[in-house]
């Protein structure tokens, strides 16, 4: 039997020929290659890549670096400068050319900050759920809509403060007031509420619709209890942006609800004309009398939004949370 096995083995090599042999010296020859150091050129790859990492992190160590050194700079700057000028004559009701109170226009940027939100958020959110929910994707509509409002998040402010006296103060007849003021500002940030609101109702899976329709819910209801819910962290960011610009804001306001430094009040006080916090330290700064005060004002107005960031940032990840013990 052993006999009969080495003469099948031996044969059947035969019958495999030249061919098998080849094979076997061209496997032979590629594992030796494979053991060798590896080439020149490979090496120098490995190199440059480990140098190119090690250059890209350096990079963005720095520039995080910059950003906070430049950021705390700004901020101590304005604490140091402004904190010992806080007084308590700042904080009276009334203005005068004496205490130079920032009261009044504190009290005027919580009202037009509420009314611009006001008229802002729902059109803003509106919009979006339209351009996501029920237009047609591709649809030639809204990709105007999309460059349009892309379009009107680049124009200066100061372009908005002249639309706003030409239209609402001039055409409309509303005068230097709060509502004039507010308008203008609502159509200064509704792009960025707008694009912010439809990029968080992209990203809600799609999973999430079609199991709402396969529960029997309807479009409607399906936008408004499953949809809107889970994209609420994304359009609270945009709302958080949209405030931050409107207590900022100094150009269009001046040209839109004036400088008076009184509190709108009164049974027309949509009418009234107002300053801000941002006017009334421009004015102070400008006006070289009370520049010490003007720093007073930029640290109140700083806390202020610093204030509704947390706020906003706060009600945002409760938000979030509930959803997800939700789900």
């Amino acid at each position: 039997m052993p006999d009969f096995a080495a003469n099948a083995a031996s044969s059947a090599q035969g019958t495999l020929g030249a061919d098998g042999m080849a094979m076997a010296d061209t496997t032979a020859r590629s594992l030796q290659q494979t053991g060798q150091a590896p080439r020149p050129s490979t090496h120098r790859n490995r190199l440059g890549a480990r140098l190119f990492a090690v250059v890209v992190r350096v990079l963005v160590c720095l520039g995080a670096f910059c950003t906070a050194a430049v950021l705390l700079l700004l901020v101590g700057y304005i604490l140091i400068k402004g904190v010992p000028n806080l007084s308590a004559s700042l904080f009276s009701w009334t203005y005068t050319s004496d205490n130079v109170s920032l009261m009044p226009a504190l009290l005027n940027t919580l009202l037009m900050t509420f009314f611009s939100l006001l008229i802002a958020t729902p059109l803003g959110i509106f919009a979006a759920v339209y351009l996501v929910e029920y237009a047609r994707r591709g649809n030639r509509l809204v990709k105007l809509v999309r460059i349009t409002t892309e379009t009107l998040q680049g124009i200066p402010s100061i372009v908005y403060g002249l639309f706003g006296m030409l239209f609402f103060v001039t055409q409309l007849h509303w005068g230097l007031s709060l509502l004039s003021g507010a308008f203008t500002l609502a159509i200064m940030i509704l792009p960025l509420i707008m694009r912010t609101t439809e990029e968080s109702l992209l990203s809600v899976p799609d999973s999430f619709r079609e199991g709402s329709f396969g529960l029997g819910a309807g479009k409607l209801r399906t936008v408004f209890s499953i949809v809107l819910p889970s994209a609420m962290p994304g359009i609270l960011s945009g709302v958080i942006l949209g405030t931050g610009r409107i207590v900022g804001e100094t150009a269009a306001l001046m040209y839109t609800a004036g400088t008076v430094a009184s509190v709108a009040s009164g049974s027309n006080f949509l009418f009234d004309s107002t300053r801000t916090l941002s006017v009334h330290m421009y004015l102070l700064s400008t006006e070289g009398l009370h520049v010490n005060e003007a720093f007073g004002t930029a640290v109140v107005l700083l806390v202020l939004v610093l204030g509704i960031n947390a706020l906003s940032s706060l009600i945002a990840n409760k938000l979030a949370k509930g959803n997800a013990d939700h789900e």
